[in-house]
């Protein structure tokens, strides 16, 4: 069993909404040193497979056909 971290972000050409709403608050709260807010998401999945490159293979897949928008996101996978 092999445990898959997936980090997924907008590529740094797509203008990300909640991370600027999230910087604007941050200034409010005084925060002034952050100077930008990219947000993204973190996924987590259990695989079962033989090899690592076996699993590797099933997020990738994962990936391209639900979890990220291949046109939109980026994509980063660390297996353990």
């Amino acid at each position: 069993m092999y445990k898959a971290k997936v980090n997924v972000t907008l590529r740094p050409s797509i203008l990300d909404p909640k991370g600027k709403a999230a910087h604007h608050a941050l200034q409010n709260l005084g925060l002034d040193q952050v100077e930008q807010v990219r947000i993204g998401k973190f996924i987590e999945l259990d695989v079962n497979a033989d090899s690592e490159a076996a699993a590797k293979e099933v997020v990738e897949a994962a990936c391209a056909k639900l979890l990220a928008n291949e046109v939109m996101e980026d994509f980063e996978i660390t297996i353990d």
